[in-house]
Protein backbone atom coordinates (compact mmCIF):
# COMPACT_ATOMS: atom_id res chain seq x y z
CA UNK A 1 0.00 0.00 0.00
CA UNK A 2 1.22 3.46 -0.87
CA UNK A 3 1.00 6.38 1.56
CA UNK A 4 -0.49 9.36 -0.26
CA UNK A 5 -0.91 12.94 0.95
CA UNK A 6 -3.78 14.87 -0.62
CA UNK A 7 -4.62 18.56 -0.19
CA UNK A 8 -8.25 19.69 -0.33
CA UNK A 9 -9.46 23.18 -1.05
CA UNK A 10 -12.55 25.08 -2.07
CA UNK A 11 -14.42 28.35 -1.66
CA UNK A 12 -17.80 27.79 -3.34
CA UNK A 13 -20.78 26.30 -1.53
CA UNK A 14 -20.65 24.36 1.75
CA UNK A 15 -16.99 23.45 1.40
CA UNK A 16 -16.70 21.61 4.71
CA UNK A 17 -19.65 19.35 3.88
CA UNK A 18 -18.16 18.81 0.41
CA UNK A 19 -14.85 17.76 2.01
CA UNK A 20 -16.55 15.13 4.18
CA UNK A 21 -18.38 13.64 1.20
CA UNK A 22 -15.39 13.92 -1.14
CA UNK A 23 -13.05 12.13 1.26
CA UNK A 24 -15.54 9.27 1.51
CA UNK A 25 -15.79 9.12 -2.29
CA UNK A 26 -12.01 9.13 -2.75
CA UNK A 27 -11.57 6.34 -0.21
CA UNK A 28 -14.36 4.30 -1.77
CA UNK A 29 -13.32 4.75 -5.39
CA UNK A 30 -9.61 4.24 -4.63
CA UNK A 31 -10.26 1.36 -2.21
CA UNK A 32 -8.18 3.40 0.20
CA UNK A 33 -7.93 3.60 3.96
CA UNK A 34 -8.08 7.04 5.55
CA UNK A 35 -5.02 7.24 7.81
CA UNK A 36 -5.24 10.87 8.95
CA UNK A 37 -7.33 14.00 8.37
CA UNK A 38 -6.36 17.51 9.39
CA UNK A 39 -8.68 20.13 10.73
CA UNK A 40 -10.20 22.57 8.27
CA UNK A 41 -8.53 25.97 7.89
CA UNK A 42 -9.85 29.27 6.56
CA UNK A 43 -7.18 30.67 4.25
CA UNK A 44 -6.78 33.79 2.14
CA UNK A 45 -7.08 33.25 -1.62
CA UNK A 46 -3.79 32.59 -3.39
CA UNK A 47 -2.89 33.66 -6.93
CA UNK A 48 -6.20 35.36 -7.77
CA UNK A 49 -6.85 37.36 -4.60
CA UNK A 50 -10.17 38.92 -5.74
CA UNK A 51 -12.41 36.12 -4.46
CA UNK A 52 -13.81 34.59 -1.28
CA UNK A 53 -11.49 32.97 1.29
CA UNK A 54 -10.82 29.27 0.90
CA UNK A 55 -11.19 26.34 3.23
CA UNK A 56 -8.22 23.95 3.11
CA UNK A 57 -7.38 20.59 4.70
CA UNK A 58 -5.13 17.59 4.09
CA UNK A 59 -5.58 13.85 4.34
CA UNK A 60 -3.29 10.86 4.28
CA UNK A 61 -4.62 7.71 2.64
CA UNK A 62 -3.21 4.30 1.84
CA UNK A 63 -4.08 2.79 -1.52
CA UNK A 64 -2.91 0.18 -3.99
CA UNK A 65 -3.75 2.41 -6.97
CA UNK A 66 -0.81 3.74 -8.94
CA UNK A 67 -0.39 7.55 -9.08
CA UNK A 68 -2.12 8.00 -12.45
CA UNK A 69 -5.09 5.82 -11.49
CA UNK A 70 -5.42 7.82 -8.26
CA UNK A 71 -5.22 11.10 -10.20
CA UNK A 72 -8.11 9.84 -12.35
CA UNK A 73 -10.14 9.12 -9.19
CA UNK A 74 -9.35 12.57 -7.73
CA UNK A 75 -10.46 14.30 -10.93
CA UNK A 76 -13.66 12.23 -11.09
CA UNK A 77 -14.49 13.21 -7.50
CA UNK A 78 -13.83 16.88 -8.30
CA UNK A 79 -16.25 16.61 -11.24
CA UNK A 80 -18.88 14.93 -9.07
CA UNK A 81 -18.82 17.98 -6.81
CA UNK A 82 -19.16 20.48 -9.64
CA UNK A 83 -15.63 21.27 -10.70
CA UNK A 84 -15.04 21.75 -14.41
CA UNK A 85 -11.34 22.42 -14.87
CA UNK A 86 -11.64 23.42 -18.54
CA UNK A 87 -14.17 26.19 -17.72
CA UNK A 88 -12.52 27.82 -14.71
CA UNK A 89 -9.86 30.46 -14.45
CA UNK A 90 -6.51 29.56 -12.93
CA UNK A 91 -6.51 29.90 -9.14
CA UNK A 92 -10.14 31.04 -9.33
CA UNK A 93 -13.18 30.05 -7.27
CA UNK A 94 -14.01 26.35 -7.07
CA UNK A 95 -16.21 23.90 -5.26
CA UNK A 96 -13.43 21.36 -4.73
CA UNK A 97 -9.75 21.06 -5.50
CA UNK A 98 -7.94 17.78 -4.80
CA UNK A 99 -4.16 17.87 -5.23
CA UNK A 100 -1.90 14.87 -4.77
CA UNK A 101 0.99 16.26 -2.73
CA UNK A 102 3.14 13.16 -2.32
CA UNK A 103 2.85 9.47 -3.20
CA UNK A 104 5.26 7.45 -1.06
CA UNK A 105 8.73 8.72 -2.05
CA UNK A 106 8.02 8.68 -5.79
CA UNK A 107 9.40 11.45 -7.98
CA UNK A 108 7.49 11.79 -11.23
CA UNK A 109 7.39 14.43 -13.96
CA UNK A 110 4.71 13.85 -16.58
CA UNK A 111 2.60 16.42 -18.43
CA UNK A 112 -0.44 15.61 -16.28
CA UNK A 113 1.22 14.81 -12.95
CA UNK A 114 4.30 15.98 -11.06
CA UNK A 115 5.18 14.34 -7.75
CA UNK A 116 5.86 15.57 -5.20
CA UNK A 117 3.71 18.63 -5.87
CA UNK A 118 6.10 21.23 -7.34
CA UNK A 119 4.78 24.23 -5.33
CA UNK A 120 4.25 22.49 -2.00
CA UNK A 121 6.83 24.48 -0.06
CA UNK A 122 5.47 27.82 -1.36
CA UNK A 123 1.95 27.25 -0.05
CA UNK A 124 1.17 27.80 3.61
CA UNK A 125 -2.45 26.85 2.95
CA UNK A 126 -1.20 23.32 2.24
CA UNK A 127 1.67 23.21 4.72
CA UNK A 128 -0.39 24.22 7.77
CA UNK A 129 -2.87 21.31 7.57
CA UNK A 130 -0.17 18.97 6.28
CA UNK A 131 2.09 19.73 9.25
CA UNK A 132 -0.81 18.82 11.52
CA UNK A 133 -1.00 15.24 10.17
CA UNK A 134 2.54 14.59 8.88
CA UNK A 135 5.02 17.03 10.48
CA UNK A 136 8.00 14.67 10.17
CA UNK A 137 7.27 13.41 6.65
CA UNK A 138 10.27 14.15 4.44
CA UNK A 139 9.38 15.44 0.98
CA UNK A 140 12.06 16.58 -1.46
CA UNK A 141 14.61 16.23 1.34
CA UNK A 142 12.74 18.53 3.76
CA UNK A 143 10.54 17.76 6.73
CA UNK A 144 7.06 19.24 6.38
CA UNK A 145 7.39 21.13 9.69
CA UNK A 146 10.65 22.72 8.49
CA UNK A 147 9.00 23.77 5.24
CA UNK A 148 6.17 25.34 7.20
CA UNK A 149 8.61 27.39 9.28
CA UNK A 150 9.86 29.12 6.12
CA UNK A 151 6.50 30.54 4.93
CA UNK A 152 4.11 33.14 6.32
CA UNK A 153 0.93 31.74 7.85
CA UNK A 154 -0.68 35.16 8.18
CA UNK A 155 -4.45 35.02 7.69
CA UNK A 156 -4.74 31.25 8.17
CA UNK A 157 -7.17 30.27 10.91
CA UNK A 158 -8.09 26.81 12.19
CA UNK A 159 -11.86 26.36 12.01
CA UNK A 160 -13.79 24.82 14.89
CA UNK A 161 -14.70 21.14 14.56
CA UNK A 162 -18.03 20.61 12.83
CA UNK A 163 -19.38 18.19 15.35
Amino acid sequence: MASVLIALGGNVGDVRATFAKAIAHVCGMAQAALIARSADYATPPWGDEEQAPFVNACVEIETDLDPHALLFVLQKVEQKFGRTRNKERRWGPRTLDLDMIAYDDISLQKPDLTLPHPRLFERAFVLVPLAEIAPDRVILGMRVRDGLSSVSTQGIERLPDTG
